[in-house]
């Protein structure tokens, strides 16, 4: 007899409900996050769980394969009809996984990297100290000017041509601003290096035609499915075809054992939903309501990190009002606004007390939010940073956005919020 989920493990069954409700009435503006179709929670949850794929489509170590070869076969396809490049590895269980496994195809431990500082709004698997990629290479930075907050491409030359990195990396989880691709690619040429991009946060927005792409410039162009992209928590690589034996091996069996082919095979239904018209108006709407909100909080006197944005978040720099990042992320959630804590550009104060809040508007585009949502959504931001002591009135925004919330329902059975028992 088949039981449910509430009678097998009713305390999961709780959480899961809870998380179900947390989601629906609250505004998530965490950048990294994104809630994913109906039909991509119907694949990410399938029957493929069961199945062991070890190897690639028509190169199995198991029998039983054909279906997972069909799934994985439209994977690639879509990514390649959707970013170009010449070849398309869709394993890696994470952008990390990805990242691990496209370094590991081109170096060897103790080879250098160049990366974008973690503090100037890179990333941990660019090089910091305390991951992976800074205990396996040797690390490199490049950071942004001071003036304009923006990349300093003329020192990324000259830390290249000094260092003689092997593998020089864009891509970031805190900059909102545009790329210089084809002066990366002149760099990494210059030095004889591999130029690689992470492109992560901003592969919805390339697929969607708003911006960019790294993939024509980079031999290797890694990202994850969830983000702006909207698919599931999962990531991949495209590389030039030159790479493309090392990368695979890279990937299996260097990195990671068997595909989770139930992840495969929503990113294959994402890759298809961006490969739809309205995935481009979808993009477009996430960076004009960015920039619309960005409008709206330096009108109510918040200075934002280089000035505004070009794609789907907001660096906002609280300190200079005397709040800590830390503080703010903790009052926005009692108001039902999910943000995160994020350090600044030359920070001067610690990690887990940054001077900033990352703000993006991918998830809140998804439920259909546009303009005139951002601007009342900035009022309340102000409005709770303003009584960040006064939990009453981080309440009472909390009901409002709840009522907001409950315009734009998430799924076709989440109408509308319902008690939740512990």
């Amino acid at each position: 007899m088949s039981l449910s989920l509430a009678q097998v493990d009713p305390e999961v069954a709780a959480a899961l409900d809870h998380e179900t409700l947390r989601q629906h009435e609250g505004l998530e503006m965490i950048a990294s996050e994104n809630f994913v179709s109906e039909a991509v929670l119907e694949a990410a949850g399938s029957i493929f769980t069961n199945k062991y794929a070890e190897g690639y489509p028509g190169r199995r170590y198991y029998g039983g394969c054909e279906y997972a070869d069909v799934v994985e076969n439209l994977a690639r396809d879509r990514a390649r009809q959707l970013f170009g490049g010449e070849h398309i590895n869709v394993q890696p269980h994470s952008g990390s996984q990805a990242n691990a496994s496209a370094y590991a195809a081109v170096l060897q431990p103790g080879d250098t990297i160049l990366g974008l500082d973690l503090s100037h709004g890179g990333h941990l698997t660019h090089g910091h100290r305390l991951s992976f990629s800074g205990k396996l290479y040797r690390t490199t930075f490049y950071h942004v000017r001071r003036d304009t907050e923006t990349i300093d491409y003329d020192e990324m030359e000259a830390v290249a041509t000094q260092e003689k990195p092997k593998v020089i990396i864009g891509g970031a989880s805190a900059y909102p601003r545009l790329w210089d691709f084809a002066r990366m690619r002149a760099i990494a040429d210059k030095v004889g290096a591999i130029y690689m991009f992470d492109m992560a946060h901003i592969a919805g927005l390339v697929a969607g035609g708003v911006h960019p792409s790294p993939v024509p410039h980079a031999q290797i162009t890694t990202t994850t499915t969830h983000k702006t992209l909207r698919g599931p928590r999962a990531g991949l690589i495209i590389s030039n075809q030159d790479l493309a034996t090392a990368i695979d091996k890279s990937v299996f069996p260097g990195q990671q054992g068997g595909p989770l082919m139930h992840i495969v095979a929503a990113k294959a239904v994402a890759l298809a939903e961006a490969l739809r018209p309205d995935f481009r108006d979808y993009a477009a709407q996430i960076v004009s309501n960015a920039k619309v909100l960005g409008e709206a909080l330096s009108a109510a006197g918040y200075r934002l990190v280089s000035g505004g944005t070009d794609n789907h978040l907001l660096l906002v720099d609280v300190f200079e009002k005397g709040i800590l990042g830390s503080e703010a992320e903790l009052a926005l959630g009692k108001a039902g606004i999910t943000v995160n804590k994020n350090s600044i550009p030359w920070d001067t104060n610690p990690p887990l007390k940054p001077s900033g809040i990352r703000v993006g508007t991918p998830a809140l585009t998804t439920r259909g939010m546009k303009e005139p949502e951002m601007r009342t959504i900035a009022a309340w931001i102000t409005k709770a940073l303003n009584a960040r002591n006064d939990d009453a009135a981080l309440e009472r925004i909390r009901g409002e956005v709840a009522e907001l919330a409950n315009q734009f329902p998430l799924y076709a059975w989440r109408r509308a919020p319902v008690a939740v028992t512990a």
